[in-house]
């Protein structure tokens, strides 16, 4: 049987504007040149005024804005474009409490271009090496194609039967599977050593063998590698020694031998180049004890909506006649018009954003920017700022997840700042990092024959007055990839 109901919903909806400025938001500076570009090239309505020299007055943003208020109060009918406010967004945020001027005293040296060295990559340099042999075009191709499924480690983890299965497909190639493995042999002879290993073990084993063999060391090394791995990765040097005869002095010589291998030869040639660069979006100096914040010039860039664009829509609305085609080129003209205005408005409360939140950030951990010690690092979570600021949790985590500020101590990421409470013996709260602090350096200057478990670790906290369950210590520990103390010993 139907029935029918009355049911209330309340729905919240972002906005295509809001959208767009929430994804402004987390963009990092080194990205926001690609994406403003990107707009610029999409939108003609949409100038850099830096980029253009033409003398017209000054005022552009302020001017334009009543413009556009007085050319949509003339027209009568009606665009179906609904206006966007971005402060309707951001609600109770005021965007006089900052100011959007910026410090420009490193905006030179930002735009000065960094030379970059001309270098070969690692899949280059072993296709030269591969050009130089005496080869048969099939070998060739199955040589080609064996580096072509290199990871960038320098390992070849795809199956044999499925690089025959390529060549069979793509190239035409029929080949066995003593084929490929013969090609694999000579690839592995290649530079740098280890390269084409299909594991860690052949890596370290390849890289071995092309040592002394007549060397007693190398030899031990080798039979470690090659029958003792899963010992030898445990730190299980007890068992070493029995297994391979070898007295505890003996062992740390083969076991340094072994420790000096590359377990990832792919790396040994990566073009630098690839890795991002970080540019800081805020900077934060101490000037005799008063931090000063300065937002990265780059945040700031100078855009203006189109003077002719403003013309020409002008000159259409007031045409005495507008048929079919008129209209839609007003359309036209006015989408492009407030796509602009709404992206200039979305950049502007990105840098008003950016400085309210750090700002926030900053006064919470003063005492930390004046000294760069983590020990002064208060308790803050993302729920602390958002209340200081008016905003909501999201953009501060939005924030705080993909932005970098520059002090006189280092580059950080602002999500580093945000910690956990922990309470003393005499019920002060302190940071999550002050504890991590303590336990990287007691781990630091432990003894390494004899390295401390985390039991041990324990007792050592509550003798600071941090009372830490054993499970928490080795939470911290590893949140810092520190090994268990097994793992970190040392012959």
């Amino acid at each position: 049987m139907l029935k029918q109901h009355l049911q209330q919903k309340l729905l919240q909806k972002l906005s295509p504007q809001q959208i767009q400025f929430i994804k402004l938001l987390q963009v990092p500076t080194v990205a926001l040149d690609t994406r403003i570009k990107e707009e610029l090239e999409d939108n003609p309505a949409l100038e850099d005024s830096s980029l253009i020299s033409l003398e017209e007055p000054k005022g552009e943003y302020d001017d334009l804005q009543d413009d556009r208020d007085d050319f949509d109060s003339e027209r009568g009918e009606d665009t179906g474009m609904d206006e966007f406010n971005v402060d309707d967004y951001l609600q109770d945020d005021s965007s006089n409490d900052y100011s959007t001027s910026y410090s420009n005293g490193d905006d030179d040296e930002e735009k000065k271009e960094t030379p970059i060295a001309i270098e070969t990559t690692f899949f280059e340099s072993l296709q030269q090496q591969l050009d130089l042999l005496p080869l048969s075009d099939e070998d060739f191709i199955v040589g080609r194609q064996i580096i072509g499924s290199l990871d960038d480690d320098g390992y070849l983890r795809r199956p044999i039967t499925s690089m025959i299965d390529d060549l069979a497909f793509s190239q035409n190639v029929m080949v066995e599977e003593e084929d490929v493995l013969e090609m694999l042999k000579l690839i592995q002879s290649f530079d740098p050593p280890g390269i084409a290993a299909r594991d860690l073990q052949e890596c370290l084993s390849l890289q071995l063998k092309r040592k002394d063999a007549a060397n007693p060391l190398i030899k031990k090394a080798i039979e470690i590698v090659e029958n003792h791995l899963d010992e030898f990765t445990r730190k299980h040097y007890d068992k070493l020694e029995r297994a391979v005869g070898l007295n505890s002095e003996e062992l740390k010589d083969v076991v340094a031998e072994i420790l000096r291998l590359n377990p990832k030869p792919g790396d040994s040639n990566q073009v630098t180049t690839k890795q991002m660069q970080i540019i800081p979006d805020f900077h934060i100096s101490n000037n005799d004890s008063v931090l000063v914040l300065t937002l990265n010039a780059r945040n700031a860039p100078e855009l203006r909506v189109s003077r002719s664009y403003m013309d020409m829509f002008d000159h259409y609305d007031k045409a005495s006649q507008k048929d079919k085609k008129m209209k839609e080129a007003v359309q036209f003209v006015k989408q492009k018009l407030d796509s602009a205005k709404w992206f200039i408005d979305a950049i502007k409360q990105r840098q008003q954003t950016l400085l309210k939140t750090m700002n926030a950030i900053m006064q919470y951990q003063y005492e930390y920017f004046l000294t760069g010690d983590e020990r002064k690092l208060r308790p803050m979570i993302l729920k602390d700022i958002a209340d200081k600021i008016g905003m909501d949790i999201s953009t501060v985590s939005r924030v705080a997840n993909s932005k970098y500020v520059q002090t006189e101590f280092g580059t950080f990421l602002l999500k580093s700042f945000f910690s956990e409470a922990i309470q003393t013996e005499s019920g002060e709260e302190v940071s999550n990092k002050e504890v991590k602090k303590i336990l990287e350096d007691c781990i630091g200057k432990e003894d390494k024959r004899k390295p401390l478990a985390d039991e041990r670790l324990t007792e050592i906290l509550k003798e600071h007055g941090y009372n830490i369950a054993r499970r928490t210590v080795a939470k911290y520990r590893e949140q810092m990839n520190i090994p268990v103390a097994r793992l970190r010993k040392e012959l």
